[in-house]
């Protein structure tokens, strides 16, 4: 049988016809893989992968829910993106010299009144407040600034460099106030008991931050207006009453002295309690 089998002319046929399947006559070898392989091949002769992209390009490895920066049909970054939108949360800052140059130079009367008249940061934010200090010093060196703003500034600052700039303004109105202002520094009301206007140096010599020796160089003056005499022979009696004794009858003496003081103060001066005062005050009343 096994003979048989062997030299079976089918069985042999058989062999020789899956050799002409299995083996092309160009000697190459052909698998049914290789066949399958070679339908996917790229053009170049490469074979595709097997999880090769869609051939509508997107990519199958990209998170569909992620999110993506919408983009103009142009293919400019649209206004609401996330990068305009980080960029539109950092505020404009303007260096502080920066700014105190454009404030002294500017022309703008609304712009500068809005800042002599916005509310000061509170003192514990220590960088804001200095910074609205040292503008608020551009804003009353200017004249553009109006003069209504430059008066409640000259009224209402303590700072000694605002008030400076304003004691040189050239509007008397403004550097009147500042010489009412009791948080003057004495050497400023000093400077202003020599102002040129008549009304400015007679509120300094007023001011209580004046010196002794500006209220006894006033009271000599013949050119200081009654109402200041009146107010310089007040002193240490009915004003400061606990002024040195010596000092204020000094002043007083000198303005009773004073040819330009008015009768009803020599009268009230001729009954003073400094004997010196009083004797003075009654020779002028002869």
């Amino acid at each position: 049988m096994e003979q048989g089998a062997a030299g079976d002319p089918s069985s042999e046929a058989a062999s020789h016809g899956a050799a002409d399947v299995a083996k092309p006559t160009d000697g190459t070898a052909a698998t049914a893989d290789a066949l399958a392989t070679a339908d996917t091949a790229t053009p170049d002769g490469t074979a595709a992968a097997a999880d090769a992209s869609p051939t509508d390009g997107t990519d199958d490895a990209v998170d569909p829910d992620a999110p993506v920066d919408p983009v103009d049909q142009d293919g400019t970054r649209a206004a609401g993106s996330s990068a305009d939108a980080a960029s539109d949360r950092q505020p404009d800052f303007e260096p502080l010299t920066d700014t105190y140059e454009r404030l002294r130079h500017s022309t703008d009367s609304a712009e500068l009144s809005g800042y002599a008249r916005a509310p000061l940061p509170d003192r514990s934010n220590q960088a804001a407040f200095s910074r609205a200090t040292a503008l608020l010093e551009a804003v009353a060196g200017n004249a553009h600034t109006p003069v209504e703003d430059r008066v409640f500034l000259a009224t209402t600052m303590p700072f000694p460099n605002i008030l400076v700039k304003l004691s040189a303004d050239p509007e008397a109105e403004v550097r009147r106030a500042v010489a009412a202002n009791e948080d003057d520094k004495n050497w400023l009301v000093g400077r202003l008991t020599k102002d040129r206007d008549g009304e400015v140096r007679d509120t300094a010599l007023r001011n209580p931050r004046s010196s002794w020796k500006m209220r006894l160089e006033g009271a000599q003056d013949p050119e200081v207006g009654p109402p200041t005499l009146d107010a310089l022979a007040d002193l240490g009696v009915r004003t400061e009453p606990g002024a040195p004794a010596v000092l204020s009858s000094m002043v007083r003496r000198a303005v009773a002295l004073n040819p330009g003081c008015p009768r009803e103060t020599l009268e009230r001066l001729a009954r003073d309690g400094s004997d010196q005062v009083a004797r003075a005050a009654r020779a002028r009343l002869r």
